[in-house]
């Protein structure tokens, strides 16, 4: 037991090393803010979605899940809206109704959050008008 400092002092030396990282990110003067952040919804949404926005940005995936299940294995494509209207089960034909900007509204929250949806393996991705095609689609018209 002649190397008991030498081990107590390695010790000490080794937890001072593992816990550096968790004693700055609690004791660092600049303090790291992110906020959520700003999804593009378009103007004919209002207050139409099939849930809340306290319920959809948490649960989206659940209930979109839940609609593919229902839909696929057991047909059932419809379903009641909170105003008591009849809202088909489909990510492109209702949520893309409104959210229709997939770089904009989908992409900007699930890059924020990490996520890789995998939505898009199986449904077409809405496309965006972009410049170059709206210039492409008219020289077009000026041709014929």
């Amino acid at each position: 037991m002649f190397d008991s400092k030498y081990i107590i002092i390695g010790l000490i030396i080794f937890v001072l090393i593992v816990t550096i990282p968790i004693s700055y990110n609690l004791f660092a003067l600049n303090k790291c803010e992110v906020g959520v952040p700003e999804l593009e919804i378009l103007p004919k949404a209002g207050d139409k979605c099939v849930k809340s926005r306290e319920y959809m940005r948490p649960f989206h995936m659940d209930l979109l899940n839940q609609w593919r299940d229902d839909v696929v294995r057991r047909g059932d494509r419809f379903t009641t809206g909170p105003d008591g209207k009849l809202i088909e089960k489909s990510l492109s034909n209702t949520c893309m109704d409104c959210h229709s900007n997939k770089e904009n509204f989908c992409d900007r929250c699930h890059n924020y959050a990490s996520v890789s949806p995998y939505c898009w393996d199986c449904h077409i991705a809405p496309t965006e008008i972009r410049d170059t095609d709206l210039a492409i689609h008219v020289e077009r018209e000026e041709d014929n």
